[in-house]
């Protein structure tokens, strides 16, 4: 699996699968869609469409789950109970 850094648009990222392709045509792409990088948000059937095998996202993992947690420790402080995280 090859994951090219830094590309800067849609474009480059169809450019390297292209040039890789003719070399190694049965290689796995992966695209790393991080948050405030060089690549622009990019949608992901997009990357399946420019020839990517897989596209990770682990920053947005990451902020969505200490979203989670924030609103989680406001609420305990707030009510000094976690009885209303626990409601589904």
């Amino acid at each position: 699996m090859i994951f090219p850094e830094g590309l800067s648009s849609l474009e480059e990222f169809r450019f390297f699968n292209d040039e890789i392709r003719k070399v190694h045509p049965k290689v796995y792409l992966l695209a790393n869609m991080t948050e405030f990088g060089k690549t622009p948000y990019i949608p992901f059937n997009n990357f399946k469409e420019a020839g990517y095998n897989c596209v990770i996202y682990p920053v947005s993992t990451l902020r969505i789950a200490m979203k989670a947690i924030d609103v989680f420790l406001d609420d305990l402080v707030q009510n000094g109970t976690v009885e209303n995280s626990l409601k589904k």
